[in-house]
């Protein structure tokens, strides 16, 4: 339906009207806004050309006329044209530029409800939780029991860590629709986050038999799975995400089977594809040697950062960077390499260590730290940031600690501190009471660190791929964790299967990191008197 007050049509495109229609999107997505204003110049006025004129001018900076576009194109029913552009603006970074477009849109169409769930979603985002709570309660106020609504209002209490407040208000939402299944992944998702692993199993089992085919359930259902330590049903699970965006675009009928003894593949080309972090990919490295035992040709697409690493895997074919896609037999994702093995005496992969260090450079590193006769501790307190997107962005702000939250550590003696830190989180470095010496503008990819990481004792970090890469050439890591943490650290366990000279640190409150870095000042301690080996479980 459209604003009777605009004069938006609905005229239909012809194909010049489409090229200039696609070649305007180009533009946006370039950033150049100028040339997509003169391209709309030529178009008649519709809905579309109304929402992709208020992109051009938000991009220009210029909110108020931005947000008269967008009302334009508004409908009086169903989602605002705003709230359809949030993740296109999140995705390039423009969160407090998005604040300042809905507040102009607000100014100018104060009854829209909808805007003030759109603002709320971007305040979440930015960790405004309060901000967030009371825009959502004053549009329960003007529009009781939305659902859309409440569901927003149980994801900013999950985010402050109210999972009660939110658990109540899903289980209401699913009472109200007990046909759809969206409420109740809503409501197990939550009661994973917070290890209530049997109930979210359950629930998950009621929503599957309403949707059994729908990925985003499946996938989901997978990590309760995981999380369990049920694997080899978890990883099957896993594979419902080839029905989701952006996991491969290499056809489905040549991805690897799962290895059994019937399955010959002497001489195959197997193609091995990056698909998520750097951390995930550390972690399933561990199946290569075995997928070389079959006598498979493996070749490693990946990045560059982790090239060199890959190219020393005793019997690798071949490691490639970029470039087109190279001639292959099977593809899999590194992700899907635990399902492959998953019924084999290799469904854990190879054992620690399964890569190794540079010689060359592990000796630079051991004859620079020789001196240091104290407990070389390596520190990372900070993850990738990822702002362009939604998921990773905020569950960054959960795993990671100011530096300064491991300041009783520069009170510890005998001990010395380097850092491992990369990116933003390094600027801090100067936030810290005590001494870190940084290397690290001297490695410039994970096989650098790597080498310095082998001259250190232990390693303490929050959950990033550090832990990884360290757990990989097996140095002992204390792994500093949050209440909510990932799957693959299992649940009330402070090993790990994966990496056995772990020790995990968790937080018992959630967000609050003294108690757990009091804890790794113990640690560090008896490793100092006792060796580092008596504080591995």
């Amino acid at each position: 339906m459209i604003d009777p007050h605009s004069s938006t049509t609905t005229t239909p495109q012809n194909d010049d009207t489409a090229t200039l229609i696609t070649q305007c999107h180009a533009a946006l997505s370039a950033r150049n806004p100028s040339q997509a204003r003169a391209l709309l110049q030529t178009l008649p006025h519709t809905t579309e050309t109304h929402t992709l004129n208020g992109h051009a001018l938000f991009l220009m900076g210029q909110y108020a006329p931005a947000a008269q576009a967008f009302i334009r194109a508004a409908p009086t029913v169903g989602p605002h044209p705003i709230a359809q552009f949030l993740p296109q603006a999140i995705s390039q970074r423009l969160r407090p530029e998005l604040l300042l477009l809905i507040d102009a849109a607000i100014e100018q169409t104060p009854e829209d409800i909808r805007l003030l769930e759109a603002k709320a979603t971007v305040l979440t985002e930015l960790n405004r939780l309060t901000e967030a709570e009371h825009l959502l309660k004053e549009s329960l106020r003007r529009r009781p029991n939305n659902d859309n609504t409440l569901n927003t209002l149980a994801m900013v209490y999950s985010e402050a860590g109210r999972f009660d407040e939110s658990l109540a208000i899903l289980q209401t939402l699913h009472e109200r629709a007990p046909d759809q299944w969206t409420p109740l992944c809503n409501l197990a998702c939550t009661l994973t986050n917070i290890g209530q692993l049997d109930e979210a199993a359950n629930v998950y089992r009621r929503a599957i038999t309403l949707a059994p085919h729908e990925p985003a359930l499946r996938l989901n259902h997978s990590i309760t799975m995981l999380k369990a330590g049920r694997m080899a049903q978890g990883w099957a699970e896993h594979e419902w995400r080839f029905g989701l965006p952006g996991h491969t675009s290499l056809p489905r009928s040549r991805l690897l089977p799962s290895i059994t003894p019937n399955l010959d593949l002497r001489g195959k080309r197997i193609l091995i594809t990056q698909e998520e972090g750097l951390g995930d990919t550390l972690m399933y490295l561990r199946y290569i040697p075995p997928l070389i035992r079959t006598g498979a040709r493996v070749h490693i697409w990946g990045p560059h950062t982790l090239a060199s690493l890959c190219n020393r895997i005793d019997g690798i074919d071949t490691v490639q960077v970029g470039g087109d896609t190279p001639d292959y037999d099977y593809h899999c994702p590194f992700i899907s390499l635990p399902r492959a093995f998953s019924a084999t005496p290799d469904a854990m992969g190879a054992p620690v260590p399964y890569l190794t260090t540079h010689s060359h450079k592990a000796a630079q590193w051991q004859k620079i730290l020789q001196h240091d006769t104290k407990l070389k501790v390596g520190l990372v307190w900070g993850g990738g940031v990822r702002s362009e997107n939604s998921i990773a962005y905020m569950l960054d702000r959960k795993r990671s600690m100011p530096l300064k939250a491991l300041n009783p550590l520069a009170a510890l003696d005998g001990m010395s501190f380097y850092s491992l830190q990369k990116d933003e989180p390094a600027h801090q470095l100067p936030d810290f009471p005590g001494h870190i010496t940084n290397y690290m503008p001297q490695c410039f990819d994970m096989d650098d660190t790597a080498a310095l990481i082998s001259a250190l004792d232990i390693v303490v970090s929050v959950d990033t791929s550090m832990v990884h890469l360290a757990g990989a050439i097996g140095k002992p890591v204390i792994m500093m964790d949050r209440t909510t943490n990932c799957w693959r650290w299992l649940q009330n366990r402070e090993d790990s299967p994966w990496y056995p000279n772990m020790r995990i640190v968790r937080q018992t409150t959630f967000q609050e990191w003294g108690d757990v870095v009091e804890r790794v000042a113990q640690l560090l301690t008896r490793a100092v008197h006792e060796g580092v080996a008596s504080i591995i479980v």
